[in-house]
């Protein structure tokens, strides 16, 4: 990956992160907790499968241990993304998600309105797919004041290729629509986008926020990503303030996968990210 010369501001901004999100730690970058997991429960709300490739799935159970090393490290998305502790990864929840669909955008299908409140939720909550029926680990990184997070977990008794399959819809149901909060309205649009040809099924999304933040205009967008490997998938969430984070995506989703394959088949991940590329 081309390396881009660093934004100006190394660490997220006191003013602007007040505004923009609900809990983090007080603009520190951190030097990074390796072994957090955890099953996030927070959504949005309660503040206000396709493309199958033919290679069979490891069957192995994903353990606490083996989430912890599959998730990938500052060497995988390379940039400038430095790892944050794992109480501020856990923290990070954008305010400008959080709203009320209005329905009346949906004139021929209110159950649409739906499918996109559990977007926002989901996007806000950090749970995706879903919450993981087994073990589940995260770590986050941030570039300027963009953020990244990146979760292994275990849907061992769940499916998670129903939730790929529902972000597959997104795209048409949640093309653009607004959410309202405290009589702020927020115009959200999603369209699809493209992914490494990687695990056994994968989606990717853009997501775009454009609202009120602190009293000033602004606009969220995020790049989303879900690889499910067997039973177990990967998700990913990059962007901010500053705009989208793609590439950065599309490494984590690359290297990412084949670190949980790796530990699936009983390997270590191999500390030489270029050996996949």
């Amino acid at each position: 990956m081309t390396r881009r010369p660093p934004r100006l501001a190394r660490v997220l901004s006191c003013a602007l992160a007040a505004g923009t999100l609900l809990t983090i730690a007080a603009c520190s970058s951190g030097d990074g907790d390796r072994d957090g997991s955890r099953v996030s429960g927070v959504t949005a709300s309660q503040v206000a499968g396709k493309r199958q490739t033919p290679s069979p799935s490891p069957t192995a159970t994903l353990s606490e241990d083996g989430a912890r090393a599959a998730l990938i490290t500052e060497a995988d998305i390379e940039e400038d993304w430095t790892q944050v502790k794992q109480t501020e990864a856990e923290d990070w929840h954008d305010t400008l998600l959080i709203g009320t669909v209005d329905v009346s955008d949906f004139l021929t299908a209110k159950t649409d309105a739906a499918d996109c409140q559990r977007l926002l939720d989901s996007l806000f909550g950090d749970d995706l797919l879903g919450r993981p029926s087994g073990v589940s680990a995260l770590r986050g990184f941030t570039q300027g004041d963009s953020r990244l997070l990146y979760q292994v977990a275990s849907y061992d008794r769940t499916d998670p290729q129903d939730s790929l399959k529902w972000m597959a819809t997104l795209p048409e149901k949640c093309a653009q629509f607004t959410a309202t909060q405290k009589g702020e309205q927020r115009t959200v649009q999603v369209v699809e986008t493209s992914l490494p040809n990687v695990g056994d099924a994968r989606e990717g999304l853009r997501v775009t926020v454009q609202g009120t933040t602190g009293g000033t205009q602004a606009t969220l967008t995020l790049d989303v990503a879900a690889v499910r490997v067997g039973e177990d998938a990967i998700t990913v969430t990059a962007g901010g303030l500053d705009g989208g984070e793609q590439d950065s995506v599309d490494q984590a989703v690359k290297l990412g996968t084949q670190r949980l394959k790796d530990v699936l088949a009983g390997k270590t991940p191999s500390s030489n990210p270029s050996e996949f590329d």
